[in-house]
């Protein structure tokens, strides 16, 4: 019985070895737009508390909207054509709870809190945008995640409560701790914003997003503004009243335009996670300008400070 003989051996050509990418290094140009956004971003809440001297919060955050709203108007004319109407509910939800709400909130919380204790807690947006994400939008919440929105929560009651306000007293004495608060509300805001973006107006163009969102809002804050305020009394008769007005003026501008066009070169010319460390330098610039005005702060601050900034990058890391 004959056997078939054994099928030959043959031996594949060895592929050359593939070398590992080099690691990504981040050019100098990012290193530049994230100083700068840090600049404008940490700097907005001192700008706040500067308006204050002459306006109240409710003249200061309608003035804030107006003026990006004005800013932006060329932009939101162009693209409105170009938007499904069956979205724009949902700019408005997002103009509303993300940038007009917010707007109130925080000039009302600087009118007795310390601006980079303002600062700091504006980083629990990162907290509350995955909070609102899993509650409404369901968003996946591993134990990292909730460990780092426990973090969060804890640092805010360090910095509110065991840290006090680090602002000026209330009339009757009592703490301003509380005041804290109207940003806790306003990075909620935030959180529901930036899901509202994520999930109903992805692939519009930000620029669109941001205009057409606020000429939704602008035209009902403007007209408060005008008719509801005595902003045009105190620009007439207030002394200094004009230098406030440049502030929020200032504000409006760069937060809002300016920043934005920025975050999103950043974005392409670096990575993600790159540009949101932002996340956790706005609060030390916000509170550099703080001491620089005379605020005082204490080691519980410094501590709730650093649990949430902790929070945050515990967060970044579970995505």
């Amino acid at each position: 019985m004959s056997t078939a003989p054994a099928p030959a051996v043959t031996t594949a050509p060895r592929q050359p070895a593939v070398a590992p990418p080099p690691p990504h290094r981040t050019p100098t140009s990012a290193w530049v737009l994230l100083i700068v956004l840090v600049t404008i971003w940490g700097t907005s809440f001192i700008l706040m508390k500067k308006g204050l001297v002459v306006f109240s919060a409710l003249e200061l955050g309608a003035t804030r909207v107006s003026v990006a709203a004005l800013l932006l108007l060329p932009f939101a004319l162009k693209h409105i054509g170009k938007v499904e109407r069956s979205r724009f509910k949902w700019l408005v939800l997002s103009g509303v709870v993300g940038t007009l709400v917010p707007a109130f909130l925080f000039a009302y919380a600087e009118t007795r809190l310390a601006s980079g204790l303002a600062g700091v807690l504006n980083a629990l947006t990162a907290v509350f945008t995955l909070v609102v994400g899993a509650a409404l939008f369901g968003q996946k919440l591993t134990g990292l995640r909730v460990l780092g929105i426990g973090l969060g929560l804890v640092g805010t009651v360090v910095l509110m409560l065991l840290g006090g306000s680090g602002g000026d007293a209330t009339p009757s004495g009592e703490s301003n701790a509380w005041y804290g608060l109207y940003i806790v509300l306003a990075t909620m805001g935030y959180g529901v914003s930036v899901n509202v973006i994520k999930h109903h107006l992805h692939g519009i163009p930000s620029v669109a997003v941001t205009g057409l969102l606020l000429l939704f809002i602008g035209g009902p804050a403007l007209a408060y503004l005008l008719l509801g305020t005595q902003f045009l009394h105190k620009l007439a008769t207030v002394p200094g009243a004009w230098t406030a007005f440049g502030y929020i003026a200032l504000l409006a501008t760069m937060s809002t335009a300016v920043a934005m066009v920025l975050f999103n070169k950043l974005i392409q010319s670096s990575t993600a996670l790159f540009a949101s460390s932002n996340t956790y330098l706005v609060p030390i610039m916000a509170l550099g300008w703080g001491l620089l005005d005379g605020e005082q702060f204490n080691l519980w601050h410094l501590l709730g400070m650093a649990i949430i900034l902790v929070s945050v990058a515990i967060i970044h890391r579970a995505k």
